[in-house]
């Protein structure tokens, strides 16, 4: 497979938040890239696919309001605004 140089614009705390993760686990962050677009390339909503999604998944019950969420964020963490 060839490869070709992207650039990308990207805030300078994110880059340096991902060379963090990327030395964290071991890879480099083209891998991370590559990985996360291959995998968007392979199905067809990625999102719930991802890593944190799966870990929180559930975590909430489906049947609670939406609402009742945000009044007990307020309630543990009060008004950051």
């Amino acid at each position: 497979m060839s490869e070709t140089k992207l650039t990308v614009r990207v805030p300078r705390e994110v880059i340096l938040m991902a060379k963090r993760y990327a030395r964290a686990n071991d890879t480099t962050l083209t891998r991370l890239v590559t990985e996360f677009l291959r995998h968007l390339g392979n199905t067809a909503d990625p999102v719930p696919e991802a890593r944190v999604v799966r870990r929180l998944s559930g975590i909430l019950p489906r049947e609670v309001p939406l609402e009742d969420y945000h009044k007990h964020l307020l309630a543990k963490y009060g008004d950051q605004t």
